[in-house]
């Protein structure tokens, strides 16, 4: 049977799997998988739920690499690796999905209740519907539809699925990578599907540089009448903010493989100081979110910054400490030409129709990690952008169209 013959007898058993997406998508949402630090036990119950269906579904393996967690009452968050045998054993195409979530967050918001499943025609409401259990149900569709079809892959079939994406992955695929690395291969191709547009036109290859700055300034606190018997830090931090300002200008490249193209510098939370108008602060706490352009290192950003600090130290007097709350390098990005990327860019114009597109953005996947380890990754699918929102949602269609296009990668590969 020819390939564009095995491709419609998949789509065929895709088409057909409505019922299925609605009910896995009911079960899904119905196990709220949260971390521990959203003040859930992480994901055992749903990741005992999917090993039901995975070991119904008749994979030749499956894996379970639970990262230990005390904080969790079984002791661990759960990692399962599950495979189909493809004709040639030395390669897989992996799609990997996530089982947590995150909080339902202000339920006066939401239209529904949150961990219920809500059908309105082709829409599916509920928290986890579309980050990341849409991308986990096309995952699990287009490894079924093989089954399903009778048809042996050129190579395995590989779905991850994990734990711990929404908060650090470190019990998750950051665990999978530094124990259990030999699982995945440099040959292999590894499909996230978990990020994309309306019309699944982007493919994410690159990410920027996360770095996440705590500033806190200590200066004296007086009253408000008698300023000249205090130092007031207030004054001391808005000065380094306006400071920090000329860090866009410094880190002045452009990249239009990104969108913003440029490195961005924001000024975001700021912790309460004193609570009323008439106290000079003695201390400000305020922190900074920086998605750095790969072409810069955080180190040198960093130097800036601190040489900013010393700036306002000395002329103000103040105390400055600088703590990085969070400091991700960017990972080298996947190449446009990685088979990975040949291969989704073809099943995506060959399935849904449209011109694919390479981008770079900046927030933080799991994609990184493999890139990190010399593994290309792509990250894709079809999402409504409603991930993390109240009344969060996905389509049933999306999902299934989502299925055939990784089904194809699979056949290709």
């Amino acid at each position: 049977m020819s390939k564009a013959k095995q491709m419609e007898k998949l789509a065929g058993v895709i088409d057909g799997g409505r019922e299925e997406v609605i009910a896995l998508q009911r079960s899904l949402v119905a196990i709220p998988a949260l971390a521990p630090e959203s003040g859930g036990q992480g994901e055992k119950e749903k990741a005992d739920f999917m090993r039901s269906w995975l070991e119904k579904t008749g994979f030749d393996e499956l894996r379970e690499l639970n990262a230990p967690d005390p904080r969790v009452s079984c002791g661990y968050r759960p990692n399962m690796l599950c495979k189909l045998y493809g004709e040639e054993r030395s390669r897989t195409v992996w799609v990997l999905a996530h089982l947590d979530v995150v909080p339902a967050g202000d339920l006066k918001k939401w239209k529904s209740r949150p961990f219920e499943l809500k059908v309105v025609g082709d829409e599916l409401f509920g928290r986890g519907t579309e980050d990341n259990h849409q991308g986990l149900v096309s995952g699990l569709l287009a490894v079924k539809a093989f089954k399903t079809a009778g048809i042996k892959p050129p190579c395995n079939l590989g779905l991850a699925v994990v734990a711990d994406e929404e908060t650090s992955s470190r019990y998750g695929l950051e665990y999978l990578m530094t124990h259990h690395a030999d699982q995945f291969g440099a040959d292999d191709l590894v499909l996230v599907p978990d990020a994309g547009d309306e019309k699944g036109r982007l493919i994410e290859i690159a990410e920027k540089s996360i770095l996440w700055l705590k500033v806190t300034i200590l200066g004296r606190q007086c009253h408000g009448s008698t300023p000249e018997l205090g130092n007031n830090a207030a004054r001391a931090a808005a000065h380094l903010v306006v400071r920090m300002d000329n860090l866009e200008e410094i880190f002045a490249a452009s990249n239009p493989l990104f969108e913003p193209p440029i490195s961005t510098f924001e000024p975001t939370k700021h912790e309460a100081n004193v609570p009323n108008i008439n106290t000079v602060p003695g201390k400000e706490v305020f922190y900074f979110d920086c998605r750095v352009l790969p072409e810069y290192p955080l180190a040198e950003v960093e130097k800036k910054i601190r040489a900013m600090a010393k700036e306002v130290h000395e002329r103000f007097g103040v105390k400055i400490r600088l703590e990085f709350a969070q400091r991700a390098e960017a990972a080298p990005p996947t190449p446009e030409g990685a088979p990975v990327v040949v291969a989704l860019k073809r099943a995506i114009r060959e399935i849904k129709g449209v011109e694919p597109r390479c981008v770079g953005i900046g927030g933080g996947t799991v994609a990184a990690i493999f890139r990190r380890a010399g593994i290309p990754a792509a990250v894709w699918s079809t999402l409504m952008d409603t991930a993390h929102q109240p009344n969060e949602s996905s389509l049933i269609t999306n999902t299934l169209e989502d299925a055939k296009v990784l089904a194809h990668v699979m056949l290709h590969a």
